[in-house]
């Protein structure tokens, strides 16, 4: 969707092939058969150095349904609260205050989180072939700086186990979310279902000339070097589309499927062996709607359990009833539980949080695995990601696979479409540019920065 949009901006007639009957991919949503509801596949969040996707919201007028906030509420299991968040000092001490006042974590934590967010200033952790893991156990990080941080806020945010996540990420993550400035470690949380986010992409596509095609499916791409154009059999269209260019914004299992079917060219071999390479971690979300308000709270970090975010979403999207969602990142172990299991597992869990919620009655409920949620970002990754340009003339990658130097969030998914859109703007001679640089480093920062 960024690369068409940007494309269409940039003057170009562009359709854009879904093969669903709804855009947005795995950050979308749908009605749930089972509670006849409409939900998201997964909550995703953003933050404020989400430059490209936050590009992308405005171009399509969405960016005011966005709810923002610098305060992340952690709370422990019987129900204690503390906080992490921005103050007035400047970066990288903005957080400072709330971090050595937080009651999750003891005295040596702390000490162990200073130390280490002072070593990625310094310019440790930049080592693409170290893992997490392998680096805080040389930063001597104590045991709750390990659960109820690592592995908690910054391992469910890259959703991989500390171990298979390279610390240039990691370090990424913490520059993002601490460090660079409030306004890049805000939360963005969409205050309507994910796919109402995306109801203006068609319109502003055809306002160009241009159009969307769901519950279509390519099937076969074809280049005609006399004409100098890709022929594209989609399933669910009458005719075969030509075109000048191709945008193939798949995730890499997509790109798999697709690739054996494309022309024997130099670089086809080392671009199948880069698809293979990546593998995926599953998301788990529990859908709950009780019959009474259980929390205040429009959203909280929980601590010390299977479950590791609440979204309460009939405060965030206005919704009836008394929604909540639960999140389970990086484990494919709760993702391989019953659905009964899993959903009894999240109901008692939410009621060492929210005590209201023990006597609570559970009015429906649904549960989703989205298996192939994330790619994995583990150490050498980058050496596996391919760039926009592909092997074969006039076709170009996007996804958040391919090597945007970000792990699989939405902003590598909406900058790669950006990329993607200016390698074919540079190609064909347009003017087009659209890849937004990232936030600025503001207060201390712009002068501690490596």
């Amino acid at each position: 969707m960024s690369a068409a949009c940007a494309l269409g901006e940039a003057g170009y007639r562009v359709q854009l092939i879904e093969r669903r009957g709804y855009l947005g991919g795995r950050a979308s949503s749908y009605l749930h058969p089972g509670v006849n509801e409409v939900i998201d596949n997964c909550q995703h969040a953003l933050i404020g150095a989400y430059t490209n996707l936050i590009a992308f919201y405005q171009r399509i007028g969405v960016a005011d349904k966005i709810h923002w906030t610098t305060n992340y509420t952690m709370i422990e299991p019987g129900g204690r609260r503390s906080s992490l968040g921005a103050s007035w000092l400047p970066a990288p001490l903005h957080g400072l205050p709330k971090l050595l006042s937080c009651g999750a974590f003891t005295a040596g934590d702390k000490v162990s989180l200073v130390r280490a967010f002072t070593a990625i200033l310094l310019g440790s952790g930049n080592d693409p072939h170290e893992s997490l893991g392998a680096w805080l156990r040389r930063q001597g990080q104590s045991k709750g700086a390990m659960e109820r941080f690592w592995r908690l806020v910054i391992a469910s945010a890259l959703n991989s186990d500390i171990d298979q996540i390279g610390v240039n990420y990691a370090s990424m993550v913490i520059r993002g979310l601490f460090m660079d400035s409030a306004q890049a470690g805000a939360m963005g949380m969409s205050t309507v279902p994910l796919s109402q986010l995306y109801a203006g992409v068609p319109e502003f596509l055809s306002a160009r000339g241009g159009r969307v095609s769901l519950n279509a499916n390519v099937e076969r791409l074809l280049w005609d070097q006399s004409s100098k154009q890709w022929s594209l059999s989609i399933r669910g269209e009458d005719a075969e589309l030509r075109c000048d260019f191709v945008v193939l914004a798949l995730p890499f299992e997509g790109c798999a499927k697709l690739l054996p079917l494309l022309p024997a060219v130099e670089g086809k071999e080392k671009l199948t062996q880069q698809v293979e390479s990546h593998t995926h971690w599953p998301i788990c979300s529990a859908h709950l709607w009780f019959d009474r308000e259980i929390t205040d709270l429009d959203h909280a970090v929980l601590l010390d359990r299977e479950l590791h975010w609440m979204y309460n979403q009939s405060k965030l999207q206005r919704r009836p009833g008394n929604y909540i969602e639960l999140v389970q990142s990086a484990s494919r172990a709760y993702a391989a539980l019953p659905r009964e299991e899993a959903l009894a597992q999240a109901v008692g869990e939410v009621g060492e949080f929210f005590p209201e919620a023990r006597s609570a009655r559970v009015v429906k409920a649904a549960l989703i695995k989205e298996v192939r949620a994330t790619f994995g970002v583990p150490p050498g990754v980058d050496s596996a990601r391919p760039s926009a340009r592909s092997p074969w003339p006039n076709l170009f990658l996007a996804g958040d696979w391919i090597a945007t130097g970000w792990p699989s969030t939405m902003e590598s998914a909406a900058r790669s479409g950006h990329i993607a859109a200016d390698e074919l703007c540079a190609q064909s001679g347009g003017t087009g540019r659209f890849l937004t640089p990232d936030l600025k480093p503001q207060g201390l920062m712009r002068f501690l920065s490596l």
